[in-house]
């Protein structure tokens, strides 16, 4: 058994030497990289179906990974909806009703705003870093660039939807090029797609991204950013229950 265990350190130490860093390292990287510090951004959504398509614009902040704000500011009838997330827990604002709702854990799974996008990945409640275990697949070229291909199991305990995931990360610049996710019969759900890549708030980012869902022809869902702050300025009370009747 000493053997095997020293044959197995031998190995795993040869691994991260042969691609100078672990796979953990590499999306610690990719994350701070995309969504490190106090950030404000203006995003652009749009929703594309077979027979129609629709176009949504909303701000977001956040701080780091525990805190974040997003405001709807078009089209009109979805205006001032707002979602908090604070740590593990998230809230939705319905102006229409004047109500604000703890969302339970089990809405991450949902939809948001009818897009291919789970509430989950716009709040980010869960933490590539943290809820994963990650293994380096090897590498490949997406789009020219050489990218690190990891894999990422959850945790058991981790508040993730799902049973596996696969994540292209370019090795020069640690951008999100392409990610898979697959449920837990690992069968693919959906993969999203980097793309657009310039410098946006003095980093260099995908800045747009692209999601398809696996079964669902005809179907996905464009992000873009139309601008990006980061290190911005707001105090900590901003993320509060309170602020998302104020935030505009």
């Amino acid at each position: 058994m000493k053997n095997i265990l020293l044959v197995g350190f031998f190995l795993f130490g040869m691994l991260a030497f042969s691609y100078g860093q672990t796979a953990k390292e590499v999306v610690q990287k990719m994350d701070d990289n995309a969504f490190g510090g106090r950030i404000k951004s203006n995003m652009k959504m749009t929703i594309v179906r077979p027979k129609w398509s629709r176009t949504m614009e909303f701000k977001s902040w956040a701080d780091g990974a525990d805190y974040s704000l997003i405001l709807v500011t078009a089209p009109a009838r979805e205006k001032g909806i707002t979602y908090l997330k604070r740590a593990r827990e998230m809230w939705n604002f319905q102006p229409s009703i004047d109500r604000t709702i703890k969302m339970p854990p089990s809405m991450m799974t949902q939809s948001w705003m009818g897009s291919d996008f789970k509430n989950d990945d716009l709040v980010r409640q869960s933490s590539v870093v943290k809820d994963y275990q990650h293994k380096m697949l090897g590498k490949e070229t997406l789009d020219g660039r050489e990218c690190y291909k990891i894999e990422m199991i959850p945790n058991e305990d981790a508040p993730v939807v799902w049973g596996k995931v696969i994540i292209w990360i370019d090795t020069k610049n640690y951008l999100n090029l392409k990610t898979e996710h697959y449920d837990e019969d690992e069968d693919l759900v959906d993969t999203s797609y980097g793309q657009n890549v310039k410098e946006l708030g003095g980093r260099l980012l995908p800045t747009k991204m692209v999601l398809v869902p696996a079964d669902e022809e005809g179907h996905k869902t464009i992000m873009e950013y139309t601008s990006l702050e980061f290190d911005a300025k707001f105090e900590d009370r901003f993320f509060s229950t309170q602020n998302m009747k104020r935030v505009r």
